[in-house]
């Protein structure tokens, strides 16, 4: 409690994330929702986004990406982080780049992603152990996408989760601070797109999901469907009246997205409409909460 009786301390909130962007792309709402109802939010972003390639066609020809593409990230992401009205931390280490070709060429020597684990994880550990959050999000094991910046975050929040309130394990970075939840962000489960894509034919608009709906619902030559995710939506919070500022700290991240591209084919209204939350699946608790939840901090409230 605060010096007042009454007035309970802020809840905390921590999402991990590989690049800058992709706090922007997965939780955004979220974010901001909680931020300006009294929440403290923390973006820790892993790696300087220094081997991203340019995205957005307006910005190809742009001199500062191309004399210094971590620099230029490194405003795009102060911009977004106003734009959600949260917190962001670096974590200091250098983007991996995704690998291309067959065979797949080796990581960059002291990139991310090729890290011992706990060198990797240890500025984060020092991170919760000062910010204190109540709640930690992530990505799942495959890192949402198996880009190996987004595998190396999962490990990393996984490791601080389980770590920071333990004074005997990384001893010199802070007094130990024990999270109380643990989860992995769904922003691209099928549901959700699903959704969305019988929206836009409903309204008479070409979807651009069709593809990526078919990859998924493609059954095998048996005639069996896919397995379920493997961890399924327990938490969706409504979040839908910050789908703008989400959309606005996507376009401040120019280099990595087109203001004309997928994250932008449905508006915000159709949207709230279709799907006006934002999924996640609970993976640790340390107190008693009722599934399904609405609420990122039910139990701590």
């Amino acid at each position: 409690m605060t010096a007042s009786s009454s007035t309970p301390a802020p809840l905390r909130l921590l999402a991990v994330h590989a690049h800058p962007d992709d706090e922007s792309s997965k939780g955004a709402a979220t974010m901001a929702m909680y931020a300006a109802n009294g929440v403290e939010v923390m973006v820790a972003t892993c790696t300087d986004g220094s081997r991203g390639d340019i995205q957005n066609p307006a910005v190809e020809d742009a001199p500062h990406p191309k004399r210094d593409m971590a620099g230029a990230r490194r405003l795009e992401m102060a911009h977004a982080a106003r734009v959600l009205g949260i917190q962001q931390q670096w974590l200091g280490f250098v983007d991996s780049g995704l690998p291309e070709g067959d065979p797949l060429p080796p990581l960059p020597a002291g990139s991310f992603a090729v890290q011992p684990l706990e060198r990797a994880a240890a500025p984060l550990v020092r991170l919760v152990r000062r910010f204190k959050p109540h709640v930690i999000l992530s990505y799942d094991e495959n890192g949402g996408y198996p880009h190996p910046d987004h595998i190396m975050a999962h490990k990393v929040a996984v490791e601080a989760f389980e770590a920071a309130g333990d004074p005997a394990r990384y001893p010199g970075v802070g007094e130990p601070w024990e999270p109380a939840k643990l989860y992995y962000d769904r922003a691209f489960s099928p549901e959700r797109f699903r959704a969305l894509h019988f929206a836009l034919e409903e309204a008479g608009l070409q979807s651009p999901y069709a593809e990526r709906l078919a990859a998924w619902l493609e059954s095998d030559a048996e005639g069996h469907m896919p397995p379920p995710p493997t961890h399924p939506t327990t938490t969706q919070v409504d979040c839908g009246d910050f789908f703008e500022a989400r959309d606005d700290a996507l376009r401040a991240h120019a280099t990595q997205v087109d203001p004309l591209g997928f994250f932008f084919a449905v508006s915000p209204e159709m949207q709230r409409r279709a799907w006006p939350w934002e999924d996640y699946s609970l993976i640790q608790s340390r107190v008693e909460t009722e599934l399904p939840e609405k609420d990122l901090f039910a139990g701590l409230r």
